[in-house]
Formats: structure tokens, C-alpha cells, sequence
């Protein structure tokens, strides 16, 4: 039981490690694109919590599949508030002519 905890862990921090370093290489420019067109990974990683959490035996593991679904719903949520946001920026309002448009 003690290695599966190193091993958790271990995993944890090399995926922390490598999300930092992607993020951090990509343009400022592109991170709303980006984060729009990835909400889907974060529904999977919503379903993967809410998965288990339902296998979770222990108090820790309820409290952090718990925390799991916590913060995937609102990565979801965050995602598509952000697209709706940035594609309502697109979209003509009634009565404005298309040279009256903000650039």
C-alpha cells in the first residue's frame, strides 16, 4: 500500500511538471484557442474523477476524487464560459454595420 502512495505521488508531480512546461512554451496569443478548443480533455477528466471517486475506499481517496470533480467542473465550466465569451466578440449585434465593428 505504501508504494501505490509513492507512486501516486510520483505521477502527480511529473504531470504537474509537464503541464507547467507545455503551458509555459505556449504564446499568450494562443492560450484562449487553446483553451476553447480543449474543454472536451477537461470533460474526460471530469468523467475520470467522478469514476474514481466511485471506486474510492478510504477517506483520503473520497476526499481527493472529491476534489477531482470539484475542479473539473469548474475547468468545464470556466472553458465554455471563456469560448462563449470570446465568440460572442465575433458575432454582429442587431443594427451595427460591419465598418461600425471594433477591431
Amino acid at each position: 500500500m505504501p508504494s501505490d502512495i509513492w507512486l501516486s505521488l510520483y505521477i502527480i508531480i511529473l504531470a504537474l511538471f509537464i503541464g507547467y512546461e507545455v503551458i509555459v512554451r505556449v504564446p499568450v496569443i494562443l492560450h484562449t484557442p487553446l483553451m476553447s478548443g480543449s474543454n472536451f480533455i477537461h470533460g474526460i477528466v471530469l468523467i475520470g474523477g467522478i469514476y474514481a471517486l466511485g471506486y474510492a475506499t478510504t477517506v483520503v481517496e473520497q476526499v481527493i476524487g472529491f476534489l477531482a470533480v470539484v475542479m473539473g467542473s469548474l475547468n468545464v465550466t470556466g472553458g465554455f464560459r471563456v469560448t462563449q465569451r470570446m465568440l460572442s466578440m465575433f458575432t454582429k449585434r442587431k443594427g451595427q454595420a460591419e465598418h461600425d465593428r471594433p477591431h
